[in-house]
């Protein structure tokens, strides 16, 4: 009978055990199921492109977003559909967020291709007649091998990560054509940081002393525009008649 009893109750415990074992990984994965959910809600991310929908953009002087020039890919990437025109772009002219934005960070990642060119802007107006380029600055996408911008500008400051025209990117440390990018744009209070593949190429302070001398020495010194840059603005992808993807777009405002 003490033989039984032992048996019984060394299988009591053994179900026990599983049960609870059982359950606490059950419980703790559902933990950090919600962990990872929280986390993702605190860090104040807004998803602008998620692989699957453009709702978060239109054209650029237009209600609805481009019907022709720019698609989603099979991949779950938005495509901006080469011309081959150059800088006279595609069917689908540039593409901005719905929504203007002051103080914040993007972030995406993006490959070009070979002998490509394109742009990210923010802090982008609508103003009729004019192109977004003429009121945003720009952080600058190109193929640094074959574009002829990478050889022209001053001390590559139109090469991949720099302000476009005004300020080079250091370190240039872009990847080859046809491989992904990751940047990021902060935007707070006048200061502004592009960071390329994990690190900070560019800073600079807008409406300083030292940003309307540096734009009066440029071919942007007539555009009133981009030299008093409006406080919020419309974030941009550029169609520059080349073939470039992005990916992972999402922004955070601070």
């Amino acid at each position: 009978m003490k033989t039984i009893n032992l048996l019984l109750s060394l299988l009591l415990i053994a179900f026990i055990g599983t049960s609870c074992g059982s359950s606490g990984t059950d419980e703790k994965g559902e933990e950090k199921k919600a962990e990872s959910v929280e986390t993702t809600a605190d860090e104040g991310w807004t998803i602008l492109f998620d692989g699957t929908s453009t709702d978060n953009f239109r054209g650029y002087g237009k209600e609805e977003f481009p019907e022709a020039g720019w698609e989603i890919t099979e991949n779950g990437e938005l495509r901006c559909i080469g011309s081959g025109k150059g800088e006279a772009g595609g069917q689908g002219g540039d593409i901005i967020t719905k929504e203007k934005y002051s103080n914040f960070e993007l972030s995406l990642e993006w490959k070009i291709s070979e002998g490509g060119n394109s742009g990210i802007f923010y802090l982008g107006q609508e103003l009729e007649g004019k192109p977004i380029y003429m009121s945003a600055p720009e952080m600058q996408i190109l193929d640094n091998e074959k574009h002829p911008d990478a050889k022209l500008g001053k001390d590559g400051n139109r090469k991949a990560g720099a302000l476009y025209d005004l300020i080079p990117a250091v370190p240039q440390n872009a990847k080859p054509a046809g491989e992904w990018n990751s940047v990021k744009i902060l935007v707070y209070d006048g200061t502004v940081v592009h960071t390329q593949n994990g690190e900070n190429v560019v800073e600079y302070h807008l409406w300083t002393d030292k940003w309307k001398e540096m734009c009066a020495n440029s071919k942007f010194a007539d555009w009133p525009e981009f030299v008093d840059p409006a406080s919020e603005g419309y974030i941009g992808l550029q169609d520059h008649g080349n073939d470039v993807w992005f990916r992972n777009i999402k922004v955070k405002e601070l």
